[in-house]
């Protein structure tokens, strides 16, 4: 169960403000964040399973980041990763709402950002499960593995504190430690956006904004800061599978001319 909450141009300062925790089996080998070299204008961690990622910008200023759906967990044959969104967008050439609107069928439940941070560019949502693609006001959103702002209540509580987190001060730190609530909640809470069964102990940990189970939970927190000027900051913190740090990588860069 993914977490995201974010500030879009609803900061003095900042056009965007991101706090996000992936969410992902143990066992599946990931990259943690950095320059790829494949694609050297890339920055974001990278799934070595299927070789796309959940959240990525690039130099020029394209942003994406991808949430699924908690649906029938069973393979599904003629499906793509998910994480290849991400990447498709920070290729194309296309704005945010053209290339949302392009997207087909080929995904299981997907939710997806997508922005360009640079001039006077737009942060546009869209979700393959009923929610056409639509460019954001400014404003503070929440997303997780529902429609974009469903009141799960730790998306309610996660992006009430980011906005205490914009009144009192911008910065890597709070913004992790926002991530960092591991107060597990009701099964109650998400039995309704959960298709297979899982047991009582399993749905409360995954109610909670920071996921701690043996084989599946918060892999990663990410803050990703892009300030009207152009200067750009993402730390991601790595965890193990009983939630304790594994490291941390911060990159600070300038948006391309």
């Amino acid at each position: 169960m993914c977490l995201i909450v974010f500030a879009w141009r609803a900061h003095p300062h900042y056009r965007l403000v991101l706090a996000g925790n992936r969410d992902e089996f143990h066992s599946r080998p990931a990259a943690p964040l950095g320059w790829w070299a494949d694609a050297p204008e890339v920055l974001g961690g990278r799934d070595l399973q299927a070789g796309g990622t959940w959240l990525a910008m690039a130099r020029s200023g394209r942003f994406a980041t991808v949430t699924n759906y908690r649906e029938d967990l069973r393979p599904q044959s003629g499906l793509r990763s998910r994480g290849e969104l991400v990447t498709r967008f920070l290729g194309a050439e296309e704005n945010a709402l053209a290339f949302a609107a392009a997207l087909d069928g080929r995904y299981a439940g997907f939710s997806l950002l997508a922005a360009t941070l640079s001039g006077d560019g737009e942060l546009v949502y869209v979700s393959n499960r009923g929610d056409a693609p639509r460019v954001l006001a400014p404003g503070v959103y929440g997303l997780s593995n529902a429609s974009l702002d469903t009141p799960w209540p730790k998306l309610v509580r996660a992006k009430a504190r980011l906005e205490r987190v914009l009144a009192e001060g911008v910065g890597v730190d709070p913004l992790l430690a926002l991530l960092a609530d591991r107060e597990p909640g009701s099964p109650d809470d998400i039995a309704d956006a959960i298709a297979d069964d899982l047991p009582q102990p399993t749905l409360r940990a995954i109610a909670a904004p920071f996921v701690v189970t043996p084989a599946y939970g918060t892999r990663c927190s990410t803050v990703v800061l892009a300030r009207n000027d152009g200067y750009i900051t993402l730390h991601e913190r790595r965890f193990d599978p009983a939630g304790l740090p594994l490291g941390d990588t911060r990159k600070d860069f300038h948006l391309a001319a």
